[in-house]
């Protein structure tokens, strides 16, 4: 098939690029840059083994047109302007999408049987020839704007990007079926909730004992699992501190999904200034939703440095999910490693450094690091003081440990890298979980892949106001439920992938974690016999077993102290650990939230509650201060 839209345009057969001169030397004759500039990117090339070209624009020393002309006379290929030469829609099915997004290139034309290929990145195209020999065997490449590109490329396969980035998750390890069926919903959480009724009202006594039961297993649970996980994360692990022989930095490329967040642009685009990864190898994409016009607004006000880059999630039906949102964007990232923050992320200078070099020295399995996360405004209130604690003991203790002990761990939604290969091997994220890395973490391991925690921390904002601390702890834990009831789809199925240690570790952690707010209304009847109060519902049951249960429940809760306290040590906040003395009243403020998660999972599973970040000076004015991590 023939299209020639330029006419008088004759393709050069056999480019190559030009070597008597450097793309660097072209840009320097053009006036672009100095030859002490020149002399720096060349230095930095030897060590990153990355594009001169590249080095230059992502340090903003260039422009991407400058870019575009240096590379056009180095490989001997002519500009395009495809609003005036269009790509032929006929050749579109000769790539895949996803790999044309991902390498930013585009069947354009076929001329004299010659199959003509328009990039921004023409030092790729070699290795994609390799990949796709049969298809571009003698294909020539012309040049346009990336962002005209990835523009033409996402209006023309929107339907399929769209589709792709709600279903990418299999339907089995989906809860994506639950939207089908509200009238079953209702029926079974109706007969459920009769059941209980009755129970209560023709036996209480056996009904208390079965509760009491309950409660004391899962509170056992909770007891053996923070106990063991303190243990395995008392050992010291030194960190590696330079790259095997041989190897590079890798390329990373970091998702940031924003929605809606208007007041915290500024400061997290001066927060991801501080890095200090090289910019050449750093592509940071914040993903938008295209009816998002206040965050829009706010971001093409915005001087964005050339290695962030913005990225328009197309609107759905009725879904606007931030793994929707990510899954969508992941097609448009450039990097081996793939992370995400959140918009009021302030992430160590250092930690794309720490990433690369952990991955670089980790084993083949690993496919997932989570950093730990921390808070810029623990002093805010009682609220952020205790969120801080909690905070710390859980991902510097529990899951720390857990992962050490080689459970499979929920993930924390941000500060979390992947390699890309294996992330798109599972299925990427399930675009209706509203605790999408907590889902993730789980399949990861179901698909015999580990999670290692990273040695580097992320700060943000602490979510001090009572409110919106509820609507926040009801999300997660609603999606905790749906995770948990997914993955519980079939339980024998699910414990030959994980083995029985991480099947054990898995039941553990999530059952510890919703008993605990769940029947946090009948454990706190027990704090009332043991400060004298006579409640007849517990008549029948024997007094050692009444002792006994009072004595774990308050067992529970000084673990819970004590861990919180241990945590802290070597953060230089020692003002917080008093505090820990406050957490058995903390902890079950989420007993709200877990009640309107339940009622959520019934009506509306899908809805996302989101959090509003920016709401306190530190979450607008703070930088990221040194902790231990």
């Amino acid at each position: 098939m023939e299209h020639t839209p330029l006419g008088k345009f004759t393709p050069v057969f056999g480019l190559q690029p030009d070597r008597h001169l450097g793309i660097g030397r072209y840009l320097l004759e053009d006036g672009a840059i100095t030859s002490e500039q020149l002399f720096d990117a060349a230095q930095q090339q030897n060590q990153l083994n990355s594009p001169i070209a590249n080095i230059l624009f992502a340090e903003g020393t260039i422009t991407a047109n400058q870019r575009l002309r240096a590379q056009s006379t180095y490989f001997g290929a002519p500009i395009v302007d495809l609003s005036q030469a269009p790509p032929d829609d006929r050749l579109q099915s000769i790539l895949p999408p996803e790999v044309c997004l991902r390498h930013a290139v585009i069947p354009w034309v076929n001329i004299h049987g010659t199959l003509m290929l328009a990039t921004s990145r023409p030092e790729t195209i070699e290795k994609l020839r390799s990949q796709y020999q049969s298809e571009l065997q003698s294909a020539q490449i012309v040049l346009a704007p990336e962002d005209t590109i990835l523009a033409y490329l996402a209006q023309t396969h929107r339907l399929h990007l769209l589709t792709h980035a709600e279903t990418c998750v299999a339907d089995s390890e989906s809860c994506r079926s639950w939207g089908n069926a509200p009238v079953l919903r209702y029926i079974g959480f109706s007969a459920l909730l009769a059941m209980c009724i009755l129970s209560f009202t023709a036996e209480t006594s056996l009904a208390v004992i079965s509760l009491t039961f309950l409660a004391v297993a899962m509170q056992s649970m909770t007891a053996f699992m923070k106990v063991f996980a303190f243990a395995a994360s008392q050992s010291p692990r030194k960190p590696p501190d330079r790259l095997p022989m041989g190897e590079n930095l890798p390329h990373i490329s970091v998702l940031v999904p924003l929605y809606k967040e208007t007041e915290i642009a500024g400061a997290l685009i001066r927060r991801l200034s501080r890095l200090t990864y090289p910019k050449a190898l750093l592509d940071v994409v914040m993903v938008l939703e295209e009816k998002d016009h206040l965050t829009q607004d706010t971001l093409a006000a915005t001087d964005l440095p050339n290695w962030i880059r913005t990225v328009r999630v197309p609107e759905g039906d009725d879904l606007t999910t931030k793994p929707r949102a990510m899954n969508y964007a992941l097609d448009f990232c450039k990097g081996d490693i793939i992370g995400i923050w959140d918009a009021e992320d302030a992430p160590a200078p250092d930690q794309l450094e720490t990433i690369a070099l952990q991955f670089a020295h980790a084993d083949k399995d690993v496919a997932c690091l989570q950093g730990i996360l921390d808070y810029y405004n623990p002093y805010t209130n009682w609220l952020s003081r205790c969120f801080t604690l909690e905070y710390s003991m859980w991902f510097r203790i529990v899951l720390r440990g857990m992962s050490r002990l080689g459970a499979a761990i929920p993930l924390g939604g941000t500060t979390l890298y992947f390699r890309r290969d294996i992330l798109e091997k599972i299925g990427r994220w399930d675009a209706h979980n509203v605790t999408e890395d907590a889902d993730l973490g789980i399949r990861l391991c179901s698909y015999g892949y580990r999670t290692e925690l990273a040695a580097t921390v992320t700060q943000e904002e602490a979510n001090c106001q009572m409110y919106r601390w509820i609507k926040q702890r009801s999300r997660w834990l609603k999606g905790y439920m749906i995770t948990y009831l997914v993955h519980m789809r079939r339980p024998l199925r699910l414990g030959r992938r994980l083995g029985l240690r991480k099947f054990l570790g898995f039941n553990a952690i999530f059952l510890s974690t919703l008993s605990q707010f769940l029947l946090a209304p009948f454990i706190w009847s027990f704090w009332g016999l043991a400060f004298g109060f006579s409640l007849p519902w517990f008549q029948g049951l024997p007094k050692p077993v009444l002792y006994s249960a009072i004595g774990l429940f308050l067992f529970v809760s000084l673990l819970d102290i004590l861990i919180a306290a241990v945590s802290m040590i070597g953060q230089n906040r020692n003002g917080l650990i008093g505090w820990a003395l406050t957490l058995p009243i903390y902890f079950p403020l989420a007993t709200l939230g877990a009640y309107k998660a339940l009622l959520e999972l019934i009506v509306v599973p899908f809805y996302w509650d989101k959090t509003t970040h920016g709401q306190t000076p530190e979450g607008q004015n703070a930088e990221f201060s040194a902790v231990s991590s």
